[in-house]
């Protein structure tokens, strides 16, 4: 006899069968949009990546895309090992914090009491300074590539004794934030002083181990074995790749090798803080703030964003032949992350879009002041050239110097800043939207009168408004280049840069110097390669030195050598 419990249990099960198998064709409809996303690199004879989507505590989704080694013919997989450059940074914070909740330290110490090498530059640097990038230390891997070091050419001590040297700051501690490489190399220096072992040892007993990464280590050692390594490449064109050979160990600033497996449970441990406890995990999602109480979007190596209205915490990170990222979606328990071993791979962008697939009618856009204006959700116009020609040329910033270049490539306008370049989608005749960056970037250009040249606003989205000024770049004749000709001396980074003169132009002829020429911008100042460099003139009027700013170095000052 059929009851009416059991009737309603057998008309049951075709409805949930129904309810998995629309469940399971829908995971692999995700599944197969994600894969078309990394189909130029998943074959045998490219480089690629390694991705990992985890929900809801699991990994659901995992490949490796492309080569680990193209010579001996290895593919990629959820275990192998990649450098993952900066995104090492939080597990340097999650150290230090291990550390000051024992009492070895305080994150308020001033970091001479560890590394007394330092200078005394009249205000104390303390280790929370170091943490949220508000030092003022120059970042050392620039001052190496300004000095035209190798890569690679340097170790621990040298570093140590570079950083000692430089006489001044980029800025007072706890006034700015500006990212530096130094700060979280010092803080494994100070990790090793505190506690009496390397990052490395400290980091494999009171993390990897704990958690079970097992495949995992900073490697300070670079003649050390790594099990499963992908090796990083560089593209050498026509579908050829160079090696990216390394002998770089330092580590705080990067040097960990992990693998995406081994980055879920790292990843898991914010939500169920088995190492640390929830107060550390609270403390590493504590944002910095500036003296002047503005609150940074930076935590404990840890960026605290937003994307598309859901909030995200994530890093990236590079080194040569490696890219890196992570993000994480805390509300929807959802976390994206990408290795990859080619220089070429934007794994911020792909795990944004892997993100788009399987978050698609979660998102919750932003309203913000500038809504009215276009947004990035119009749809870009194609401008006539006549209309983007009048956009081109120089422009300033008059309270940083800064120069923006703007000009036009393949029917899209372009703007150059600090050697990098940007492609900007047209909103229409006046507004553009600067393409492929994590963050909303509108610009405007007004001319407040008609025969007055242009002015451009930019809107970085959250930030304070930049307003550039149009410029009219000088034109030095050769008789006026001549007094530049010379060379120049630095004490902190112990290099000697020759400034000659060729084909009617300047140009730096130290080793590996840039190869392009000196661009003059306004009178005594010219740019290269995103370094700025200004020349400074005695009461004579004769140009006795020249000081060079580039990203996250300042006031480097270069004194001319007198016969």
């Amino acid at each position: 006899m059929i009851t009416k419990k059991r009737l309603r249990s057998i008309t049951t099960y075709p409805v949930l069968l129904l309810l998995i198998l629309a469940t399971l064709a829908l995971g692999d409809i995700k599944t197969k949009k994600v894969a078309s996303l990394f189909v130029q690199w998943d074959k045998s004879d490219s480089p690629g990546c390694a991705l990992a989507v985890i929900k809801d505590g699991q990994i659901i989704y995992k490949r490796g895309y492309g080569m680990a080694n193209l010579e001996h013919n290895i593919a990629i997989s959820p275990k192998s090992a990649f450098y993952i450059g900066s995104v090492s940074k939080q597990f340097v914070t999650m150290c230090i914090a291990i550390l000051a909740k024992r009492g070895k330290l305080s994150l308020d110490d001033d970091i001479r009491k560890y590394v007394p090498e330092m200078p005394d530059y009249g205000i104390p640097i303390t280790i929370r300074h170091l943490i949220y990038h508000t030092s003022g230390y120059r970042d050392y891997l620039e001052l190496l590539n300004i000095a035209g070091v190798d890569f690679g050419s340097y170790h621990q001590e040298d570093v140590l004794e570079l950083i000692a040297r430089q006489k001044e700051l980029n800025f007072k501690p706890g006034e700015m934030h500006l990212y530096s490489n130094s700060g979280y190399f010092l803080l494994a220096i100070i990790i090793e002083r505190a506690s009496g072992k390397t990052l490395q040892e400290f980091a494999e007993i009171n993390i990897f181990k704990p958690l079970g990464m097992k495949n995992s280590h900073f490697h300070d050692d670079y003649t050390m074995v790594i099990k499963n390594r992908a090796s990083g490449y560089y593209p050498a064109g026509k579908g050829k790749y160079k090696n990216f050979i390394s002998t770089f160990d330092c580590v705080g600033s990067g040097g960990l090798f992990t693998s995406v497996e081994d980055l879920f449970l790292w990843d898991q441990n914010f939500y169920h803080a088995k190492v640390g406890g929830k107060d550390l995990i609270d403390l590493m999602h504590k944002r910095g703030t500036l003296y002047n109480g503005k609150e940074l979007n930076y935590a404990f190596a840890l960026k605290i964003d937003q994307y598309k209205g859901l909030s995200t915490i994530s890093h990236g990170g590079s080194l040569g032949g490696y890219k890196s990222a992570i993000i994480r979606f805390p509300e929807q328990n959802f976390t994206v992350i990408c290795l990859a071993n080619l220089s070429t791979f934007n794994p911020t962008k792909l795990c944004l879009r892997v993100a788009d697939i399987y978050l698609s009618g979660q998102y919750k856009e932003k309203k913000t002041d500038r809504e009215a204006k276009p947004t990035e959700r119009a749809k870009f116009i194609k401008l006539p050239e006549i209309k983007l020609k009048e956009k081109i040329g120089h422009y300033i910033c008059p309270e940083t110097g800064e120069i923006i270049r703007l000009f036009i490539k393949n029917g899209n306008l372009i703007a150059r800043e600090s050697g990098q370049d940007y492609e900007l989608g047209a909103i229409n005749e006046t507004e553009f939207q600067v393409l492929d960056v994590p963050r909303r970037v509108i610009i405007k250009f007004e001319r407040q009168a008609k025969e007055e040249p242009l002015v451009m606003h930019i809107y970085p989205e959250e930030e304070k408004p930049i307003t550039y000024k149009s410029l009219k770049i000088v034109e030095p004749t050769s008789g006026e280049l001549e007094q530049y000709v010379g060379d120049y001396y630095n004490e902190e980074i112990q290099v000697t840069f020759k400034i000659i003169i060729k084909d009617g132009k300047l140009y730096f002829a130290h080793r590996n110097a840039p190869t392009q020429p000196l661009q003059p911008t306004i009178q005594d100042r010219f740019s290269v390669r995103g370094f700025k460099i200004h020349f400074i003139r005695d009461k004579d009027d004769k140009i006795m030195a020249f000081t060079l700013d580039s990203r996250r170095v300042k006031n480097l000052s270069f004194d001319k050598i007198t016969s």
